[in-house]
């Protein structure tokens, strides 16, 4: 998959994780193992997509004339991270929740522009 297709690829996962935070609740019980493993199952292809951008656009940056900084994509690999957890544990207020949102949206926008 090419850099282009994945980055667009993990701004539509993005968009799955805001609707499925804006529109389920979260676990009654935080030790309820059958939702860890449900969790488990269903955020693995969001962590294994944005671990794959990750190590695509990282030398992508480093190597080019970018206006995207290196330390802007750890930082959003580690937003995305934490998207992925908040939107089925709901342990997040919506401001924080939005703000990592739009600013992980914001890099992979510059991504695309430098493309």
């Amino acid at each position: 998959m090419s850099l282009q297709k994945r980055t667009r690829t993990l701004k539509e996962s993005l968009d799955e994780l805001h609707e499925r935070y804006t529109s389920h609740t979260g676990p009654v019980d935080r030790t309820d193992h059958e939702f860890f493993e449900k969790v488990k199952n269903e955020t693995a292809p969001y962590f294994e997509l944005v671990q794959d951008w990750y190590e695509e656009v990282e030398p992508f940056v480093k190597e080019r004339d970018v206006t995207v900084h290196p330390n802007q994509i750890k930082s959003t690999h580690e937003n995305i991270e934490m998207l992925i957890l908040h939107s089925y544990y709901l342990d997040v207020d919506k401001n924080r929740y939005k703000d990592l949102h739009q600013s992980s949206h914001y890099v992979l926008d510059m991504v695309l522009d430098n493309l």
